[in-house]
């Protein structure tokens, strides 16, 4: 399927561009605060993930009720060798 056949053709005047402009900037903004705060925050993310990877290999966790099923640690995926993203 062709994206071209989706396209609405349509005029922006002088107005619209730049309101348009404007939220575009207030986005990036946004998004930049965001990634900010993510890169501040992965040293306790780390921290967060150690803590559950052993919670999990050594109480477990609940499967049904009180059920609990421990995870033994070759079944733990690798951890991907590339940083976080933030998407929007």
């Amino acid at each position: 399927m062709s994206f071209q056949n989706l396209f609405i053709p349509h005029q922006r005047n002088k107005e619209e561009r730049q309101w348009l402009d404007e939220e575009i900037a207030e986005q990036q903004l946004r998004y930049q605060a965001i990634v900010k705060a993510m890169e501040e925050l992965a040293p306790t993310r780390e921290r967060w993930y150690a803590e559950f990877l052993d919670r999990i290999q050594t109480r477990g966790f609940n499967v049904d009720g009180d059920m609990r099923v421990k995870i033994q640690h070759e079944d733990i995926p690798l951890r991907p060798d590339r940083p976080h993203k933030v998407v929007y």
